[in-house]
């Protein structure tokens, strides 16, 4: 269908509801391009770990998410805060994207703002909306879309807030004018695999989730992490940092984020590992309130902890 509104009039409202980056896609892909095999080949060597979810068929074709989908309509948002880590070995380590309030929610709430305000424009247009929530490449599409590259560490990085940024997309009926994909900018660095103490980016932009610290402190359901991982946790219970917090582009680009949301709680930037090993259920429902880290469950939370201190004792 024609489109009512131009794309750089969809940009700018974009950015009225909050976004940081806006880009637009094409939904024209075949299923047999570049990403598509390389996830295939990913899934192949078996580097989802039980992330049984990204074998869904459907994130091999957007059509199967929304069959009139003909635009990609992608969405980044900054959430960097300037606070850093206290260094001492006492200190529990956790992923910046965890810090304040859930992104989804936050992520979520300006996507159906600007979904339904899209939907609007005309009664014949479609949207649906995505943010970490379905079977949706997002960071294929994103790339796709102009808002950056995937680097050699798996994440996206833009040229004005480096990798800190969280990503999402509004599917359409709409025939959009798509921007250019952005190129890869990542060079001939290899910071990022270099710092992996758990060596999980297997070669320049593979990441092998069986030896990832986040995937092992947030989906790993097991009662004990690996002894492979264990020794080399270096203080993180949920996430992990390290490949970002080393990567030039974060070091040079990174940008306090306007969204107050992202301001973390004050405990969740130098928790004590003796505190979080001792964490009761009740005590992780009241610390937690609508924050991305409830998907690690008290008993993990415990166990990460319990990891990290048995680690360190063991090297003392």
């Amino acid at each position: 269908m024609n489109v009512p509104i131009s794309s750089s009039q969809l940009k700018e409202k974009a950015i009225a509801f909050g976004f940081h980056k806006c880009g637009i896609a094409a939904a024209d892909t075949d299923g047999d391009d570049a990403a598509t095999q390389n996830l295939k080949a990913w899934l192949t060597l078996g580097y989802q770990a039980d992330m049984a979810w990204m074998g869904n068929p459907r994130r091999l074709d957007i059509h199967a998410c929304m069959p009139e989908v003909r635009s990609l309509i992608c969405v980044a948002l900054n959430y960097y805060t300037p606070h850093q880590r206290p260094q001492g070995k006492e200190y529990a380590k956790i992923s910046r994207y965890g810090w304040g309030r859930d992104y989804h929610k936050v992520m979520h709430k300006k996507l159906k703002a600007f979904a339904n305000w899209l939907g609007e424009q005309d009664e014949s247009i479609q949207v649906r909306y995505y943010a970490d929530t379905g079977p949706v490449p997002d960071k294929v599409w994103a790339q796709r879309a102009g808002i950056g590259w995937i680097a050699k560490n798996g994440n996206v990085i833009t040229r004005e807030y480096g990798s800190w940024v969280f990503l999402g997309e509004i599917l359409t009926n709409l025939a959009l004018t798509p921007d250019t994909p952005h190129t890869q900018h990542c060079g001939n660095c290899t910071r990022c695999l270099d710092a992996c103490p758990t060596g999980a980016i297997a070669k320049p932009f593979v990441v092998d989730a069986n030896r990832c610290i986040a995937y092992h402190t947030i989906e790993n359901r097991a009662e004990e992490l690996p002894d492979s991982i264990k020794p080399h946790l270096e203080g993180w219970v949920a996430g992990c940092d390290i490949c970002q917090d080393v990567c030039p582009w974060n070091q040079r680009f990174a940008s306090t984020t306007d969204v107050a949301e992202f301001q973390p709680y004050p405990w969740n930037i130098e928790p004590k590992l003796t505190e979080l090993a001792n964490l009761s259920d009740e005590e992780w429902n009241q610390r937690f309130p609508a924050s991305a880290l409830r998907r690690i469950k008290p008993e993990m939370l415990r166990r990460n902890a319990q990891a990290n201190l048995e680690a360190s004792e063991a090297s003392s």
